[in-house]
């Protein structure tokens, strides 16, 4: 396996999780979203639509990070990343759809580097924007956590669903990484940061994080 993908991108922070979760082997291939990496056309031949991340396997090119996981989830089963049972199945893809379709989208890189460059706004602008959109989303997430415990008869899960590591597990840590850095205020929101902090003593976790990549710069 050999996985295209970018120290700092959410997306693919994910698809490292993930592999690290099911002790995957893969090669790491850099693409540096911030000096435009994925602009150049040796990239361009790779991902059809010049993201991250792209995990070459099985003799395909797979894109897209929730893909990526549910693929790899079917053909390497253990340990599972989501529920035998379809309703919990769905609680599952509803958390991990909440980051990668309310949040995410509107916070990415390319989103913020077109607000500072043709929408002409500030650096504190941008910043506003990042913060008030990722912790609006991440309050909606915390309820989201709480109403799934709740239809769960009250059992409060270890991680954002049971008692092991999930799909909305691999979306919900690279969130908060980002959040962090950014200094999103993540007060009020006491059953997320529980998911997070319970993911980060794993060592899965803690592996694929930003600056355990090769090219983590800082």
């Amino acid at each position: 396996m050999k996985l295209y993908n970018y120290c700092r991108s959410s997306a693919s922070f994910r698809v490292r999780i993930a592999l690290e979760l099911k002790g995957l082997a893969y090669e790491y291939a850099p693409v540096n979203l911030a000096r435009g990496s994925h602009h150049l056309d040796v990239y361009q031949a790779i991902s059809t639509d010049g993201l991250v991340p792209v995990l070459e396997i099985d003799g395909l090119r797979l894109s897209q990070s929730m893909a990526i996981i549910e693929y790899l989830d079917e053909r390497h089963p253990k340990p599972a990343l989501l529920p035998a049972d379809p309703v919990a199945r769905a609680q599952v893809r509803a958390l991990a759809q909440s980051i990668a379709c309310e949040i995410h989208p509107i916070n990415n890189l390319r989103v913020l580097k077109y607000l500072i460059g043709p929408m002409e706004q500030s650096e504190e602008t941008k910043t506003t924007w990042y913060r008030h959109w990722v912790r609006e989303g991440l309050m909606a997430f915390e309820r989201q956590l709480l109403a799934t415990d709740a239809a769960q008869g009250g059992r409060v899960s270890t991680y954002c669903f049971g008692k092991s590591p999930t799909l909305a597990d691999c979306l919900l840590v690279p969130q908060i990484f980002n959040g962090q850095r950014f200094n999103v205020d993540f007060s009020g929101l006491p059953r997320t940061m529980a998911a997070f902090d319970a993911c980060m003593q794993l060592p899965a976790f803690q592996k694929a994080q930003p600056s355990r990549c090769p090219d983590f710069e800082g």
